[in-house]
């Protein structure tokens, strides 16, 4: 069950510790598919409250499989006051083409017209593969709040033609695969969602303001050990059960066991990420 009362602590944990100020809620980490559209609401609304005066933004993940849910969430986060929505495709039901796509965001943006809207591309998990390149063309003429994409995939070709596009600079592309973030920003992504800056984003931040000195070899240094860690624990298996583990361990935060179908990461799967984790000496000496 969700616990709602830990959210407060993890909102002082998030600005406090990692110096991380925006959050991303109902996502894939936080496993929002697998909620309820009350429970969704009530984490959106907790975040909102906790973070006020505390973070710069609450961006509300409102996707679902059904348009009517899709709607009722977006009309939702508008009402609290989320500084932004974003929708991932359809994935049983999927849309084959642009066009589809397109007019299933559209029903959703519409109904947050004064809330920054954000395509939430994901499509290792959702099965959908329509290039965002060709989805941003015109894409402003039917959603006028479209205000940029969660990019969540290993195709920096696409991701460097959205932004090649992107001349006017009126787009944000905010990546999330936390490994490739350097690439990523060496093509001109402006932000970055991912579940490692839970307990890595002070590291991940010195590695962005390496990046803008520009000291490229110091920034490719927090890449390459970030890299290091997620190699390990992929190779034990890593997913969002075992996020919340890594979560837990290194905040003392209790994140909670994952809802089935997923299960929780084993107690030696913890005890070995945590001892690769503790041995990785960062540039700033941590």
């Amino acid at each position: 069950k969700i616990n709602l009362p830990v959210i407060r602590q993890y909102v002082d944990y998030l600005v406090n510790e990692q110096n991380v100020k925006n959050v991303f809620v109902n996502g894939t980490t936080g496993e929002g598919l697998s909620l309820s559209i009350q429970e969704r609401k009530q984490l959106a609304e907790e975040w909102m409250c906790q973070g006020k005066d505390k973070l710069d933004h609450v961006i509300i993940h409102v996707g679902a499989l059904n348009l009517p849910e899709c709607q009722e969430l977006a009309r939702h986060a508008a009402a609290i006051g989320a500084d932004g929505i974003a929708v991932i495709a359809p994935f049983f039901f999927k849309p084959t083409n642009k066009d589809e796509l397109v007019a299933f965001l559209q029903k959703v943006a519409s109904e947050a017209p004064e809330v920054p809207f954000y395509y939430y591309h994901i499509p290792p998990l959702t099965g959908v593969k329509i290039r965002v390149e060709e989805l941003l063309d015109g894409i402003k003429a039917q959603i006028p709040t479209f205000q940029g994409v969660k990019f969540s995939d290993t195709d920096l070709l696409d991701l460097a033609q959205c932004i090649h596009k992107n001349e006017t600079g009126e787009f944000e592309f905010l990546y999330g695969v936390d490994e490739q973030l350097l690439g990523a920003l060496a093509l001109g992504a402006n932000g970055a969602v991912g579940s490692t800056y839970n307990y890595l984003g002070r590291q991940t931040n010195l590695m962005l303001q390496a990046f803008a000195k520009p000291d490229f070899a110091l920034a490719q240094q927090y890449q390459f050990l970030t890299g290091e860690f997620l190699n390990f624990v992929i190779k034990l298996g890593f997913g969002v059960a075992q996020t919340k583990a890594v979560m837990t361990s290194v905040s003392g935060i209790p994140m909670g066991p994952p809802r089935l179908p997923l299960v929780a990461a084993s107690s030696e799967f913890i005890v070995k990420a945590r001892a690769k984790l503790d041995s990785i000496v960062w540039p700033n000496g941590d």
